[in-house]
């Protein structure tokens, strides 16, 4: 019984060791790194259950005492902590998937098995990089390009598609076997032996493998760092699209000014938030201005310190230290250069680049290598018999059954939720509001604690409330007499309204220190200004809150003036456009805005001097329209001025479109909503 519960432990650590970076289900909206994360953890109950059988036939506990044991535990020890004490939403904290508690639980677990058992993870996750590698050449040349292909599967026509999640993560784990299979060759040593005498064969294999995995890697470095398009005549790089470094290391720092947040940190899956506070202005000038906030640090070093505080980079700098002076007191020559080239390529990715599963997974598999190695070097087994201990032995099974069927339990909820929400997305693309409700209401049934869920749910029902309204006064199909809305619709209409409010306020409670799920509360409230009493304050208040959290942000400046522009206040209007421009001056919109408020306030002056910079900030050819259109209202500014006024001309340099603030909808039935609907009653998620 013990030897095939050991070969079925071993098989199931060579499957899941191999199928990991290029597994993937297209049933969740993100379908790649959300299936690796429930295969790890899965996996991992599992071994925990073949544990359990095997302890159940033998009453016997064995232990081997691994080189990093303690570390790791003391590691997910300081994630938990800061969890409980500092993540607002916990939830979604445990099931990040690039940096959450389940992540470091379930690849922790697979350290205690990999170390423990006769198992190279060198040579089969090997295999997953030629596979990796043959897939990206394939792709590359676009096989499927004139193949007709499902909606849900034309992800496949891409030409840069990898199982593995996105490029970054593919050229680390390309790199991490290209360094691997360097160092190889240096050594001569291949990977099969024969009465402990070099196999040519597999020195012959280890050269082909080598330069398929090369192929793979510079074909990946080639597509991260070509041009992007015409249009835009910038390069496509790595950097692009990550977060600043410079205010990666300003949340660090910020982190540090206050006691809790400098032990605990700002919690698990709360980066963005303390993004948001850090940003300053000169972010505004960069080409990354519109993206408001990161969820990750641009260093994983960076991000860990950020969200688990002093704590967590402490426990994480122990584990660091061990893994050095493990290998500095292992014999230097040319037969163990793969764990220190491993161990350093991954540090700099860790680095330089932000977190991610693939690294973590790669640097847990080091971590098993070098602890296998010890324990084969160091063997100590220990040894308790339960036989004689009768009712311990019956609560030690019972709670490992509780904690295996209780966690894949609620594990089950969570990943079914996910394929409920991709559901639901896929019905708002084929415009089926039924399956779109139905499934969204089920995902946030099964976990009620996901944000996106809650911000998507409420838009939802903002628009099917939308589309009831904008029935009314329309033909009908037969008479074509003029649609009146029933006490019917507008019951569903009122309905669907406060449910969107709900929802909106339940992403707000599950992280009020989060800029975008006020932004996204603000936004419903705005769109019933006309409908509901009260909804006016309601969005000035949202927009307020996400100011606060978000207080360098143009953008929300610019939302709230208009709510302001749009209910006739001009004189509020002008102060908070002028905010915007202050922090965003090359942002012809803002100062559109600015020209319009000030000429309806009768500032006819600084109506003309904002209108110039508009043209100054336009370009007559890229943006001719706008450009035309704001010379004719110069104009009419213009005629306001007294004539001993001179006029001033200004040249023309970038692009963005000019839009006022659009007018609150008209002539849709009014209906009163519960106190409850105020920003300020939190609502329970």
């Amino acid at each position: 019984m013990e030897k095939t519960l050991k070969k079925l432990t071993l098989f199931l650590l060579s499957c899941v060791i191999f199928i990991f970076p290029f597994f993937f289900l297209p049933i969740t909206q993100e379908f790649f790194l959300t299936s690796k994360l429930y295969l790890l953890i899965f996996v991992s109950l599992f071994l925990v259950l073949i544990s359990t059988i095997k302890f159940a036939f033998t009453k016997k506990i064995t232990w081997q005492k691994g080189l990093f044991d303690n570390l790791l535990v003391l590691f997910l020890l300081a994630l938990a902590i800061s969890i409980v004490l500092s993540s607002p939403n916990k939830i979604q904290a445990i099931l990040n998937p690039n940096f959450g508690f389940l992540t470091f639980f379930s690849l922790t677990i697979l350290y205690f098995y990999l170390s423990r058992n006769s198992f190279d993870f060198y040579q089969v996750s090997s295999f997953s990089a030629l596979f990796l590698s043959l897939l990206t050449v394939i792709f590359f040349f676009q096989p499927l390009k004139n193949i007709n292909l499902s909606p849900s599967l034309q992800f496949l026509k891409n030409p840069h598609f990898t199982p593995i999640g996105n490029q970054l993560d593919l050229v680390i784990f390309l790199g991490f076997f290209l360094i691997y299979g360097l160092t190889r060759i240096i050594t001569n040593k291949g990977w099969i032996t024969v009465d402990n005498k070099k196999n040519p064969w597999s020195s012959a294999f280890l050269y082909l493998w080598l330069f398929v995995v090369l192929t793979g890697f510079l074909i990946n470095l080639y597509s991260l760092l070509k041009p992007v398009s015409a249009t835009t005549n910038q390069p496509q790089s790595i950097f692009t699209t990550l977060a600043p470094f410079r205010l990666c290391w300003y949340a660090a720092v910020e982190v540090l000014k206050n006691p809790l947040t400098a032990i605990f940190g700002v919690g698990i899956d709360n980066f963005s938030s303390i993004f948001t506070r850090v940003k300053d202005i000169a972010y505004n000038q960069s080409p990354l201005w519109q993206i408001f906030s990161f969820n990750f640090s641009r260093s994983a070093i960076l991000h860990l310190l950020t969200e688990t505080g002093i704590l967590g980079f402490v426990a994480f700098t122990l584990l660091f230290i061990s893994i050095v002076k493990k290998l500095i007191s292992t014999n230097s020559n040319n037969s163990q250069l793969v764990l220190p080239t491993s161990v350093a390529y991954l540090f700099i990715c860790l680095l330089i680049f932000p977190p991610s599963l693939i690294t973590w997974f790669l640097l847990f598999g080091v971590l098993a290598e070098l602890s296998r190695k010890d324990l084969v070097n160091h063997l100590t087994t220990k040894e308790i018999n339960l036989t004689e201990m009768l009712p311990f032995y019956i609560v030690t099974i019972i709670f490992s059954l509780i904690f295996i069927g209780g966690g894949s339990y609620l594990l089950g909820r969570a990943y079914a939720s996910e394929v409920y929400f991709k559901t639901a997305l896929d019905g708002i693309v084929k415009n089926d509001a039924k399956q779109a409700y139905e499934n969204m209401r089920n995902a946030i049934i099964l976990n009620p604690y996901i944000e996106r869920y809650r911000i998507n749910f409420s838009q939802l029902n903002l628009i099917l409330a939308n589309n009831i309204a904008q029935k009314a006064g329309k033909p009908q199909e037969k008479d074509q007499k003029p649609y009146e809305l029933t006490e019917q619709d507008k019951q569903n209409i009122s309905q669907a309204i406060q449910a969107a409010i709900s929802e909106a306020k339940a992403a707000v409670s599950l992280n009020p220190q989060k800029a975008l799920n006020w932004e996204n509360l603000a936004e419903i409230y705005r769109n019933i200004i006309n409908i509901a009493s009260g909804a006016d304050v309601w969005t000035i208040s949202s927009y307020q809150r996400a100011i606060i959290a978000d207080p360098q942000n143009p953008v929300y400046r610019l939302n709230l003036g208009g709510v302001y522009y749009s209910l006739g206040n001009y004189e509020e209007a002008a102060k908070i456009f002028e905010q915007a421009v202050i922090l965003k001056p090359d942002w012809a919109n803002a100062y559109y805005n600015l020209a319009w408020a000030n000429f309806q306030k009768q500032k006819y002056q600084e109506a003309v001097s904002a209108m110039e910079n508009v043209i100054r900030l336009l370009d007559p050819k890229k943006d001719k329209a706008d450009y035309e259109k704001t010379q004719k209202e110069l104009e009419e500014f213009k005629k306001k001025l007294p004539k001993e006024e001179k006029e001033a001309t200004q040249e023309a340099v970038t692009q963005p479109r000019l839009t006022l603030p659009s007018p609150i909808p008209t002539g849709k039935p009014q209906i009163q909503l519960p106190k409850e609907a105020s920003p300020e009653t939190q609502n329970n998620p």
